[in-house]
């Protein structure tokens, strides 16, 4: 019962401790715990807890640390009259019996801290604690350097009152891309192989980046980054030779047309299509090809499927009070807002502020889906979709603790769901399935402004947007949250759609994961990233002019084969990324080749799985080729990983054998017409490839149709492997 005998006597007798540096809860004991392991997720950090003893994940909540070490059973982790023996010490350095292992020992200046902070009373953190506010972090050398070479990182902190520390030992590093350069503990850095990357360093809940370049050996000819279409190969190609990476060849007419009308329309060209283009002698005949796809009525289509896939349309999770009536009218007035290439701002700014009922306002779906059935905004998973569909942010973890990689606070979370505060979503009887948004406070006697009780400190949060600037309130929170999100100095609300275009073309994104970004996950390209998003904003947010500069680029026109010095690239676009087709394309791509439409119920006969707006529609091929079903805002939810039951449905399923054989289809209209063995093998290349067959694949298709049972089976043969062909069931 006198383990607290010291803090007692600290508080009645001054000075009766020793006359030791004040040591700061906050701005010491937590970060040495943290730099220990013992707050993080696989230690005491994680929600449960480990043995009994649980602390906030990364110190989130340093006021409930304090209390854990120092109240919590009666206190028995920390002993100020005997600091040596305290339980806490004892457990890190292996004293006692600990699962974690002995993590330090007792001459180090983590002990020294932990041992100094006990001995002055275990003080606890103060109003008045000075802040820490910025992080430099600087290497010894970050540029030129070659494989096995190393460097060292520092880091310096800097607090409120202008006071500064070498935190290098407290900090935690970690490398983007260990694979090119690996960072141990200690801050030391070696590179592993030719590349770039960035070392991340974080510290008091602040984060900091270095990147490190280690350029290839062998040089590349100048003449090789000469060709260029627009400031995009600029910046491409001027990082390309930075690095010492080749770029590849520019790809044929054959795969430019394919690959051009895959990522723009979701559909493949006919074989006419094939036949104009390639007979197309004028000079500018991509760039017509770019216009001329962006007109096309299967863009609205394919870019109705984007926005779907972004504003999580789909049908309640919970019940089927919306069903797809509502699904069908959002998705409808989507599609009108692509074919009137409404800017991004526009759509964006509507879909956050509208109010009404669905049937007059069917953006309203939006709120029903992230909200739900939450009549708080805290607690539905609004904030989190807002941020990361429209800034590229994932802020989802900070509801219950700071975000582990970048400077959002749980309070910077609760101030962001504030905005949704005085949204309310009011529904009719099912038979209507009419729902209404409507604004205000959640009822007549509650008089206080919009705003959130944070669930950890009780506070009272009023709106306020991750910048943590000052924003004015009117009736509805979320105009002034519109206004800041679309302002042009917003960089990451632009910067989030580039990305996504830009991964959308060239398979990867100049931040991965596509909406994850954050200081600590910097782009690969930086200047490439500014002058994009400075374009996207002068050209005052329109889409197709952004779709436009990257399709005529030579960047995107680059071939897939690699070269020797680039078949290691994956991050500076230095080839094109081959990636198998999306779902919807997929199986509307296997429709389109075989003459063969497939039937969705509830839906007209020849209806394309990209035109469908619900994703809960159930079809074995969508669901099995990584259709986005819509639960999260993640872009992670759509896939394009191959698996093995889907090249098992290729080739057994009747997605494709029942389509070759189909009496209707494709083969058996060219038979039917008594086209030439000649016709109709260009005819099925045309149709699958998008190209005519090489020399030496007609050489061997013909000796195959020699040795068939008939012409027809080796027609039918002759479908189904291009059909099951790696260079049909991905764009390249």
């Amino acid at each position: 019962m006198f383990r607290n005998a010291a803090v007692l006597l600290a508080l009645v007798v001054p000075g009766s401790l020793p006359a030791a540096e004040p040591v700061s809860f906050v701005n010491d004991v937590v970060p040495v715990l943290t730099r220990l392991g013992c707050n993080q997720g696989a230690c005491h950090g994680k929600g449960s807890g480990q043995n009994g003893f649980r602390l906030s994940l990364r110190g989130y909540a340093p006021e409930l640390d304090h209390f854990t070490l120092t109240r919590e059973f009666l206190g028995r982790r920390c002993d100020p009259t005997q600091p040596d023996n305290s339980l806490l010490l004892r457990k890190i350095t292996g004293a006692t019996a600990h699962e974690g292992g002995k993590l330090t020992d007792a001459a180090s200046p983590a002990y020294a801290i932990l041992r100094d902070w006990v001995a002055q009373g275990v003080p606890g953190p103060k109003k008045d604690e000075r802040r820490l506010e910025a992080l430099r972090v600087t290497a010894d050398r970050t540029a030129g350097l070659k494989p096995g070479e190393a460097g060292r990182l520092k880091v310096e902190a800097r607090y409120s009152d202008g006071a500064t520390r070498d935190a290098t030992w407290l900090a935690k590093f970690e490398s983007n891309d260990a694979g090119v350069v690996a960072v141990d503990p200690a801050g030391a850095f070696e590179v592993v192989r030719s590349g770039e990357t960035s070392l991340r360093v974080s510290f008091g809940g602040l984060v900091g980046v270095v990147v490190v370049t280690a350029p290839h050996e062998t040089a590349v000819d100048p003449a090789r980054f000469k060709g260029r279409n627009n400031f995009i190969d600029d910046h491409v190609f001027a990082k390309l030779a930075a690095l010492r990476i080749e770029p590849s060849d520019l790809c044929s007419d054959e795969v430019f047309l394919r690959r051009a009308t895959l990522d723009t329309l979701g559909v493949l060209p006919t074989p006419d299509e094939v036949r104009a283009f390639l007979a197309d002698e004028r000079p500018d005949k991509r760039a017509k090809l770019v216009d001329a796809l962006l007109d096309r009525p299967e863009f609205v289509d394919h870019w109705a499927l984007f926005l779907g896939d972004l504003f999580q349309n789909r049908k309640e999770r919970d019940h089927d009070v919306r069903g797809t009536k509502g699904v069908r009218s959002f998705h409808a007035w989507l599609r009108d807002q692509v074919k009137a290439n409404r800017p991004w701002n526009e759509l964006a700014r509507e879909v956050l502020t509208v109010r009404g009922g669905t049937s007059e306002h069917p953006a309203v779906g939006y709120f029903i889906v992230t909200v739900g059935e939450h009549r708080e905004a805290e607690k539905s998973e609004v904030a989190a979709s807002v941020a990361q569909a429209f800034l590229g942010t994932r802020i989802g973890c900070a509801q219950c603790h700071n975000h582990p990689l970048e400077r959002y606070t749980q309070d910077d979370y609760y101030h962001f769901a504030a905005f949704f505060s005085r949204v309310r979503l009011d529904r009719k009887e099912p038979q209507d399935g009419v729902t209404t948004l409507n604004v205000g406070p959640r009822d007549a006697n509650d008089k206080r402004p919009a705003g959130v009780t944070q669930p950890r400190t009780g506070q009272y949060l009023a709106p306020r947007p991750l910048d943590r600037s000052a924003v004015r309130i009117d009736d509805d929170p979320r105009a002034a949250l519109a206004a800041w999100v679309t302002d042009p100095k917003n960089e990451s609300f632009a910067g989030a759609m580039v990305n996504r275009i830009w991964r959308h073309y060239l398979g990867v994104g100049l931040v991965e994961p596509v909406d994850d970004l954050r200081a600590s996950n910097p782009p690969t390209n930086p200047e490439l990233w500014k002058a994009l998003v400075a374009d996207f904003v002068s050209h005052k947010y329109d889409l197709k002019h952004l779709m436009r500069t990257i399709l005529s680029s030579r960047t995107y026109q680059l071939a897939s084969a690699t070269r020797p010095s680039n078949e290691a690239d994956g991050r500076f676009y230095s080839h094109y990324h081959a990636r198998r087709l999306p779902a919807e394309v997929l199986l509307d791509a296997l429709a389109q080749a075989t003459g063969v439409p497939d039937e969705f119920a509830g839906y007209p006969v020849g209806t394309r799985a990209g035109q469908l707006p619900d994703p809960t529609l159930k079809n074995y091929f969508l669901a099995t080729f990584g259709r986005s079903e819509r639960v999260t805002a993640c872009a992670c939810e759509r896939t394009g990983e191959v698996t093995l039951p889907q090249l098992l449905h290729l080739m057994n399923g009747g997605s494709v054998i029942d389509k070759v054989r189909h009496g209707g289809g494709r083969l058996a209209k060219l038979l039917q017409a008594k086209a030439s063995p000649s016709e109709v093998i260009e005819e099925l290349f045309l149709a699958t490839l998008s190209r005519r067959p090489a020399p030496a694949e007609l050489e061997k298709v013909r000796a195959a149709l020699a040795t068939a049972d008939s012409a027809e089976e080796g027609y039918r043969d002759l479908f189904w492997a291009l059909l099951n062909a790696k260079e049909f069931g991905f764009n390249r």
